[in-house]
């Protein structure tokens, strides 16, 4: 892809701050993007989509509106593999934000420890087919081999349909990993289906982890809130393992149906986790499991 004219919808322009309850001290997004700005870190080349510039001077005034204080930076595909718009983020944090990189076979073992004193301690394969598909399984093997050891985890994002046939492939897992906005599912198929009772099963597993994010995305609603249906899917995710699960904006939201406000996103959570306490555990101390943040 050659334009650099945008072809997805720039974030809400003013989002509210929260409305239904008060984030805790060290709240953290734990699914959010930098894009840009491209005149300093170009777009990857072969790239799906083309986003207006959300940089990290936009996301601290999202944070500061939200009312949230820690945040996980994930590589998205439109940079690729060069991930150093996610690492100037990353360091503007001054231990409050962490990183999940993309990286491939070309990394050397001296550029990933490198992102690992970064703040790096994840890494992220795309599945879903509109973003280019599956990685090819040998190279997959290799690239987790590589990062296992230096404590990462490893955070997928795939199409739920796909989900149940990946089951043997998430069993061979030699570390933690995370699976992106649900797996995607399509809430009008009901709690029922397969992918989703999939996913429910997963996490018996204690290497499975899930992010509770992305209602906009499965909302049947023309992604549009209250996102009401969306509710029964996160709160079955949070029954299932509390302990190990995520929640994120997924701001600036690439390539959704209708750009939402954060607030908004922020709010439901109160529906996804009435329970306080539950709720502070999914915004505050899963997210230090898996990531060392150090802004006590």
């Amino acid at each position: 892809m050659s334009s650099t004219l945008p072809t997805i919808a720039a974030p809400h322009a003013n989002p509210h701050a929260p409305r239904t309850f008060v984030p805790p001290a060290h709240a953290t997004d734990a699914h959010c993007h930098v894009f840009g700005p491209a005149a300093k870190f170009p777009f990857a080349d072969d790239r799906a989509y083309t986003p207006p510039d959300s940089g990290i001077d936009d996301f601290i005034e999202l944070q500061n509106q939200l009312g949230l204080s820690r945040a996980v930076f994930v590589q998205a595909s439109c940079h690729g593999t060069d991930n150093r718009a996610m690492v100037d983020a990353m360091q503007r944090g001054n231990g409050r934000y962490a990183g999940v990189a993309m990286i491939d076979e070309d990394f050397s073992d001296a550029e990933i420890r490198a992102l690992h004193d970064a703040g790096v301690r994840g890494t992220r394969f795309n599945f879903v087919k509109h973003l280019g598909g599956a990685p090819e399984p040998d190279v997959f093997w290799r690239i987790v081999e590589r990062v296992a050891p230096l404590g990462w985890h490893i955070v997928l994002h795939f199409d739920a349909k796909d989900l149940p046939s990946y089951e043997p492939m998430l069993a061979r897992m030699p570390c933690p990993y995370v699976i992106d906005h649900m797996a995607r599912v399509p809430v009008t198929d009901g709690l029922n289906q397969e992918p989703f009772q999939a996913l429910l099963g997963l996490m018996q597993d204690e290497r499975a982890w899930v992010k509770i994010s992305g209602a906009e995305r499965l909302t049947a609603d023309g992604g549009k809130p209250p996102y009401d249906d969306v509710v029964p899917f996160a709160q079955a995710l949070i029954a299932a393992a509390p302990e190990r699960v995520l929640w994120g904006t997924d701001w600036p939201h690439p390539n959704v149906r209708a750009t939402p406000d954060d607030g908004d996103l922020v709010d439901i959570l109160t529906s996804f986790a009435p329970d306080e306490t539950v709720r502070n555990r999914i915004l505050v101390s899963n997210p230090e499991t898996l990531y060392d943040f150090f802004d006590e």
